[in-house]
C-alpha cells in the first residue's frame, strides 16, 4: 500500500523517473522537477520510506538511485 501512496502523487512518479535515467544529487532536483528543495525532500523522504530510491553520501551531498524494487515497479507501470 505504501508504493501505491508514494506513486499517487504526480511530483514523485517524476522524481522517480528522473533518477531512473541516472543517479543524481538532490541538490539538482529542484530545477530538473520544478519544486523546492523542501518539497524535494519530502518527496524523497516517501520514496525512500517505500523503498522505491536509495541514498548514499557523497561528501555533503546525497546520491539518490532508483532500487531494485523501484525499477520493478516502474517496469510494470511503464507497461501500462
Amino acid at each position: 500500500m505504501e508504493i501505491l501512496k508514494a506513486l499517487a502523487d504526480e511530483t514523485r512518479l517524476g522524481i522517480l523517473e528522473t533518477i531512473a535515467r541516472k543517479e543524481i544529487c538532490a541538490c539538482r532536483l529542484p530545477a530538473l522537477v520544478g519544486k523546492t528543495q523542501p518539497a524535494v525532500s519530502q518527496h524523497l523522504s516517501v520514496l525512500l520510506g517505500a523503498g522505491l530510491v536509495r541514498m548514499r553520501k557523497d561528501g555533503k551531498k546525497r546520491i539518490y538511485s532508483v532500487s531494485e524494487k523501484g525499477n520493478k515497479i516502474l517496469g510494470e507501470i511503464r507497461k501500462w
